[in-house]
């Protein structure tokens, strides 16, 4: 009935009714056709949900198809009651509320991703190591900065487009502030890709940092076992089943023994100088 009512395009109509579409902004003889995502982020285990949206730009309405309910139409139309005094210049301003909500969303999971990120970092030079906590964080910080990469990278040739003049969207009143719309698409966009590298960065600083543990442990290890390898050695040589000088007379118990605990304080204090242990 929408359809036969507002003359809308068979292709618009197929892409609003099918799912994962690409943000994108078709135009059409009498209408445009736009998709985008509404996005929220579970801070807790850090994945980001996105919502598809369809709405079909028409000279006299606005028409959206939700496909699912993580996009609340209750917070636009509030959004559009407090702009009141916009809402003689058509259906440019009701456009505008739909992108502004759509990318105030985009910049909140934005700067929460930031947060945790930040958070990831404090952990990762942290006295007590992380461990596998924080690299399963990791790759679900970064699985959710690719997705929002996706959706929000495409929203600056849409609002950019719809901007065009020649498209008859919005007028000189409204070009502020579909430009003020277009500068925090381009600021979400460089937000998300420096996130995205910094992401990568902390899994290979994670894997620096565990590679310099080893080093240091396996180090302790080997200087602890050259200590452990004189007593060793002294009380081997002197386990011989053939007579040396001390061979069973008490003076050479005492020599081992001071043999062994000399050389092998010497060999601490000398790791513990150069801080190997």
């Amino acid at each position: 009935m929408i359809t036969d009512e507002f003359g809308l395009h068979p292709l618009a109509v197929e892409d609003a009714v099918h799912e994962h579409q690409r943000p994108k902004l078709d135009r059409y003889d009498d209408h445009l056709f736009l998709a985008a995502y509404a996005v929220s982020l579970d801070t807790a285990s850090g994945q980001l949900a996105a919502s598809e949206i369809a709405a079909f730009i028409t000279p006299r309405a606005l028409i959206t198809v939700r496909k699912d309910d993580g996009f609340d139409p209750g917070t636009l139309v509030a959004r559009w009651d407090g702009s009141g005094d916009l809402a003689a210049h058509g259906v440019g301003f009701l456009v505008h509320g739909l992108l502004d909500q759509i990318v105030d969303g985009h910049f909140a999971a934005v700067q929460s991703l930031d947060d945790q990120i930040e958070e990831l970092q404090d952990q990762l030079f942290s006295e007590v190591d992380p461990g596998r906590p924080l690299q399963q964080r990791s790759f679900e910080l970064r699985k959710s900065l690719v997705l929002l990469r996706r959706v929000v990278l495409p929203m600056r040739e849409v609002v950019n487009t719809i901007m065009r003049r020649d498209l008859h969207v919005l007028d000189d009143t409204l070009t502020p502030y579909f430009q003020d719309v277009y500068d925090h698409v381009l600021r979400a966009t460089e937000w998300t890709e420096s996130l995205r590298d910094l992401v990568t960065t902390i899994l290979e600083t994670r894997l620096t940092i565990q590679g310099n543990r080893l080093n240091e442990i396996m180090r302790k290890l080997t200087c602890w076992a050259a200590i452990i390898a004189v007593p060793t050695a002294v009380t081997g040589f002197y386990g011989q089943n053939v007579p040396y000088p001390g061979f069973q007379q008490s003076w050479g118990f005492l020599t081992s023994l001071v043999l062994m605990v000399v050389i092998a304080g010497g060999l601490y204090l000398c790791f513990k100088r150069k801080n190997w242990v």
